[in-house]
């Protein structure tokens, strides 16, 4: 990075007393909450997420030093402030897969354009060649998604040559319906996390979680069998 695009020292060490104010503010809220889920103290936890994360970088790329501190994320929601009874709501998924077999891929592109010629790519952009859908990626997951619903495809990934990734639905709520074609062009823009009703998260992390907690459990129980049937217990 060159001197002309670091930050000065002024304004590390405005960063500095954000992260104090910051912190003032966080023990105030956490001083007056009103019980665990006070959405004073979620916003105040965020305002110094911010701050630290904002002074950390500033510290980092003007004398290459960092902090010794971490802010944790659990992946919780804040407090719920939306309303009671919401008369709308939203509903948000994303998936992630990887292409883990092209060739499965294309040949089942190419099988979906046998049976119907005329079909049209979901390509972004203007419409691929269906000539190309043996061998581009780009192509084939057009005419893939083109034909098939997400939750079909999510059901029979393995056979689209898809490895599935980390996935999450959020159902939110809103205070009345919204216009035809209003979000389209932005439609993750304005979500609000204290709106989410509920959530549903699937990764590999909670399998390797499981599996962890699994071990120490044998590891624990190795330990307690240490101590052979035939082997006299000294211990006192």
């Amino acid at each position: 990075m060159s001197d002309a695009a670091q930050p000065s020292a002024s304004e590390v060490r405005a960063a500095a007393e954000a992260v104090k104010a910051a912190l003032d503010r966080h023990l105030d809220a956490v001083e007056r909450r009103s019980g665990e889920d006070d959405p004073a103290v979620f916003a105040a936890f965020n305002e110094l997420a911010a701050a630290a994360e904002e002074y950390d970088e500033l510290l980092y790329e003007a004398y290459d030093e960092v902090t010794p501190f971490e802010i944790p994320g659990d992946g919780s929601l804040p407090a719920y402030t939306g309303p009671e009874n919401p008369s709308a709501l939203s509903v948000l998924i994303r998936r992630d897969y990887s292409v883990a077999e092209s060739r499965r891929l294309f040949a089942q592109a190419e099988r979906i354009v046998e049976l119907d010629p005329d079909a049209e790519p979901a390509v972004n952009g203007a419409r691929a060649e269906i000539a190309g859908v043996g061998s581009s990626v780009h192509t084939a997951l057009g005419v893939l998604f083109g034909e098939f619903e997400p939750d079909e495809i999510a059901s029979r990934h393995k056979e689209f040559g898809l490895e599935e990734g980390d996935s999450t639905l959020w159902v939110t709520a809103a205070d009345e319906p919204a216009e035809p074609g209003e979000w389209l062009n932005a439609p993750f823009d304005d979500v609000d996390p204290q709106r989410v009703l509920c959530r549903f998260d699937v990764s590999s992390v909670f399998d390797e979680e499981e599996d962890e907690e699994d071990e120490a459990e044998e590891a624990l129980s190795d330990g307690l069998e240490i101590l052979a049937p035939d082997t006299p217990d000294t211990r006192r």
